[in-house]
């Protein structure tokens, strides 16, 4: 096994890629990319956008067709999520 010596250079250079990595990871966590904001629609502007009855809506739902998340009695739709779904089951006809 042979022996290496280790100078002081060495622990200086050795604790500066720990610190550069240390400083990536937390400003990864701090800001981790570009962040967009949600746009969240409630369900007569997804019934409108769709141009779908309340009950084939609540039918969307309940098959796990469109996403939602219900606040109280308040049901939300993530805006891009809807139009995922349209680009999803778009057809060429």
């Amino acid at each position: 096994m042979a022996t290496e010596i280790i100078t002081v250079e060495d622990l200086e250079k050795f604790e500066e890629r720990i610190l550069q990595g240390m400083t990536t990871l937390i400003n990864e966590r701090i800001s981790p990319g570009p962040k967009e904001d949600k746009i969240w629609i409630k369900s007569h502007n997804v019934q409108r956008m769709l141009g779908i009855s309340a009950g084939t809506l609540q039918n969307l739902r309940i098959n796990g067709t469109i996403p939602y998340s219900k606040i109280g009695g308040v049901i939300f739709y993530d805006k891009a999520e809807i139009q995922d779904v349209i680009e999803r089951n778009k057809q060429n006809v």
